[in-house]
């Protein structure tokens, strides 16, 4: 008889609707709504199916109904990020490097019953972007070249009022890389905005989430972060320990998804779905295919 779990994806949920985990043997995956968390949810269902289970899946769940369905039992395994774990969830400070933001949250999250492994390469956190030809024609490809050239020449960036107000913001990565854009040179607006802003020149640097599918629509280019500023927020599979203990497969036939991942290709994935309007289906069997992840 085949194992059943069910998918569930951001958005609304009613906790309370159903047990997961427990005595029926039923297994609730969870995930978020935008196409980042639908990808990596279609693919763990796929995977799953390839290997015995049935899959129930359902849409509509936000980050923190999310956290609560799998801190009380309503979900079993999603995918969730080191720095939401540790910030969002667990009151925590945000932790730069991804082994060491892995393994935090990990031990910490271990005295929930939540269990974290299989973590990727896709780093969903904030990023500074330049256009690609400003980056060639200027030289400019990570923060301390930016640096430098924001003191010899002065540059114009676009950020949202969250990343320009909060303690570790806008002010706090000029402190960090020794440099400042100079208060006439900030330009704040809605988040949505500062990629457009940014492709249309009306600004030289803009910030935004490191793997938003318009960095390649727009052909922007992510700065490297070579002194580690920004916090880590690595996807990883998170299971509750009991139904880690009871299903210890799951961690095995997950993984080599989560080898393939990193953050260029979840950002050409996001793009085939948003911009290509590729069904979401339609490319994560393709990407789970060509990683000869499954037949």
């Amino acid at each position: 008889m085949k194992k059943l779990i069910t998918v569930l994806l951001s958005g609304m949920f009613i906790l309370g609707a159903c047990g997961s985990g427990g005595d029926d043997g039923q297994i609730t995956v969870g995930a978020k709504s935008f196409t980042e968390s639908l990808l990596l949810a279609e693919m763990t269902e796929t995977i799953l199916q390839e290997n015995g289970y049935e899959v129930d899946k359902r849409t509509n769940m936000g980050s923190n109904v999310l956290r609560e369905a799998v801190t009380s039992g309503q979900v079993d395994i999603t995918w969730d990020y080191t720095g939401t774990g540790l910030v969002t969830y667990l009151g925590e400070e945000p932790v730069a490097s991804a082994e060491e933001a892995f393994q935090q949250v990990k031990e910490i999250d271990a005295e929930n019953g939540i269990t974290w492994v299989n973590p990727t390469g896709i780093n969903n956190t904030y990023t500074l972007m330049v256009r690609q030809d400003f980056a060639e024609e200027q030289g400019v490809k990570s923060m301390s070249d930016l640096a430098e050239y924001v003191k010899a020449n002065g540059a114009k960036v676009a950020v949202n009022d969250e990343f320009y107000a909060r303690p570790d913001g806008l002010s706090a990565l000029e402190e960090h890389y020794g440099f400042e854009f100079g208060a006439e040179n900030v330009v704040q607006m809605d988040l949505g905005l500062t990629y457009q802003a940014l492709r249309d020149g009306e600004v030289d640097v803009a910030m935004g989430f490191a793997t938003d599918s318009r960095i390649e629509q727009f052909n922007l280019m992510n700065l490297e972060d070579d002194q580690t500023f920004f916090p880590d927020y690595s996807a990883a599979t998170v299971i509750r320990t009991e139904v880690l203990d009871n299903n210890p497969e799951i961690e095995e036939l997950l993984k080599p998804m989560a080898d393939n991942l990193d953050s260029e290709t979840m950002i050409k994935l996001n793009y085939e779905v948003d911009v290509e309007e590729r069904s979401v289906e339609e490319v994560a069997q393709e990407f789970l295919t060509d990683n000869g992840i499954i037949e």
